[in-house]
């Protein structure tokens, strides 16, 4: 079978199902998995999926939500980029939200300010900043959701509303300036909300890839957003778009 002819097949298994694995994929065409993951490779040049950790999922499922452990092994050094940009704004004193993420996670890890508050909805951020004796960390409970590791709900958005923060990072799955930022889970996008209505400063923090995608459910439109930290691939015509609606967009250093 020549290629044209698997990646045919390939986007048709994908108008019926969510996501494919590329072991699956494999076994089924009788082909190597390196063979695979070209196809895929070559498929997403083309715009005719998404390449996840270990497979695809189809470009216009704006509900798939990929997992902690997929998202955590994708665009590592654009997370590692982003989060230090993002620790380099935290001041001394300050107290801030860590949304829960994989690039969250990142920003937790590289923390330098002292006497800093954290206010968390992960369980990772909270593990790993236990032993810094300059953060004092506040975890705001509630129902814990496996896919992404994030505690959200009524509970967490309790504990939100009583505190004010001076800048919140939130974490998207897509952005957009006509959608504004969207994630897939309704209810981690109220969690999200609120956690936004608490800070002076909200900024988003995404790597490239996530800019012009669009999620199922909206967490808030651009406008409301004070920045997003990205990484340095993103396009200067992107960021002009952003910047002339009074949105920053912040891929380096300054």
């Amino acid at each position: 079978m020549f290629a044209q002819e698997r990646q045919e097949k390939i986007a048709e298994i994908l108008k019926e199902r969510s996501s494919i694995k590329v072991t699956e994929i494999a076994n089924t065409f009788k082909v190597s998995e390196s063979t695979i993951r070209r196809d895929l490779q070559e498929m997403e040049e083309m715009k005719l999926l998404t390449r996840t950790h270990g497979g695809a999922v189809g470009v216009n499922r704006t509900s798939f939500e990929p997992s902690f452990t997929d998202k955590r092994e994708e665009h590592s050094n654009e997370k590692a980029h982003i989060a230090e940009i993002a620790s380099s704004i935290i001041e001394d004193g300050d107290t801030i939200i860590l949304d829960s993420g994989t690039t969250t996670l990142e920003i937790a890890r590289r923390l330098k300010a002292r006497n800093i508050t954290v206010i968390t909805n992960s369980i990772d951020i909270a593990s790993e900043l236990s032993e810094k004796e300059s953060i004092e960390t506040i975890v705001t409970g509630g129902s814990l959701r496996l896919t992404t590791r994030a505690m959200v709900g009524h509970i967490t958005e309790g504990v939100l509303r009583n505190f004010r923060v001076d800048k919140a990072f939130i974490g998207a799955n897509g952005i957009s300036i006509e959608d504004g930022i969207t994630t897939p889970n309704h209810v981690e996008a109220q969690t999200k909300k609120a956690m936004m209505n608490s800070a002076s400063k909200v900024i988003v923090v995404a790597d490239s890839s996530k800019f012009n995608k669009v999620c199922f459910s909206v967490i808030c439109p651009i406008r409301a957003v004070t920045a997003i930290i990205t990484s340095n691939d993103l396009e200067e015509d992107v960021i002009k778009s952003y910047e002339e609606i009074g949105v920053d967009v912040i891929t380096k250093h300054r």
